[in-house]
């Protein structure tokens, strides 16, 4: 299975703009730009979206992990906060830190938290960041 998200870009950095696209259409040229990823602008942003990403599928993941267990979550709440930094090498997201609400009839803490860390470490999103990441760059005349 695979599943794509494009992004156009047009202009410089701080006065250009961009437009992103998944091929659910969930996202159809969404604005983008430096205000909303650097300032309060309006648009998403990629950390933004990352962020949405891991907290979706971790929530996912935890559910799976908890129904080997025969536990049954009425909600999970997961809040991803992703820190984007400027480093010597330039920006960098340093961190992504999960909390995580739930609401799972009969879990004992100690489950409950052995299954949580198991499903952080184990989400595709998860191991995604940990990744080689390969390019084929093709400049047109």
């Amino acid at each position: 299975m695979k599943r794509k998200a494009s992004a156009v870009w047009e202009g410089s950095l701080k006065s250009g703009k961009g437009l992103l696209t998944t091929d659910s259409g969930v996202l159809s040229n969404t604005q983008y730009s430096f205000g909303s990823r650097f300032e309060e602008g309006i648009g998403t942003n990629p950390e933004e979206l990352i962020g949405a990403a891991h907290a979706g599928c971790f929530s996912m993941a935890l559910s799976a992990l908890l129904g080997e267990v025969d536990l049954v979550p009425q909600k999970i709440h997961t809040t991803a906060t992703v820190t984007l930094e400027k480093t010597d090498n330039g920006f960098s997201i340093t961190a992504i830190h999960l909390d995580l609400i739930a609401r799972i009839p009969g879990a004992k803490q100690e489950t409950f938290q052995s299954i949580a860390q198991k499903a952080k470490e184990g989400c595709p999103v998860s191991r995604a960041l940990k990744v080689p990441i390969t390019m084929k760059a093709t400049l047109e005349n």
